[in-house]
């Protein structure tokens, strides 16, 4: 009898060390794929926002600041995840010279306590990604 308990304890503590390897696994790559989505979208979203009537007639680099946010937001909202809500802050978007810093913040919630006994309020895990791009154009 003194065995048995011995082995469900180390299964439950087994099981406890999965869950909680899952749970910031999860978080890892949540915020591996926001760093990069966050900095494919920016790069994509200042090529489209190119001023390229400007360019033509006077050499001028610069982009348009609305054409940004709404190709920004577009692409973003298309490859996001889902099941997450994110909060995007523009802090400060330069037309000339290109220059964009965008912050994106979400939030997960999850559980790993309540495996081993602990506390049953859920764990909530603010990630934020920061980007300050400057647009180069090869001549």
């Amino acid at each position: 009898m003194n065995q048995s308990f011995w082995g469900v304890l180390v299964v439950m503590l087994g099981v406890a060390a999965l869950l909680l390897i899952v749970f910031f696994q999860t978080i890892t790559n949540t915020d591996e794929h926001n760093s990069q989505l966050l900095k494919e979208v920016t790069e994509a979203a200042m090529w489209d926002a190119f001023d390229y009537s400007t360019y033509r007639k006077s050499g001028e680099i610069r982009i348009d600041r609305e054409k940004f946010v709404e190709n920004f937001a577009r692409r973003f909202a298309e490859s996001a995840s889902k099941s997450y809500k994110y909060d995007i802050q523009f802090y400060d978007i330069n037309e000339k010279p290109p220059k964009v810093s965008v912050k994106v913040t979400s939030k997960q919630t999850g559980n790993p306590a309540g495996v081993l006994g602990g506390s049953n309020e859920p764990t909530t895990v603010v990630l934020n990604n920061r980007i300050d791009a400057i647009l180069e154009v090869p001549y």
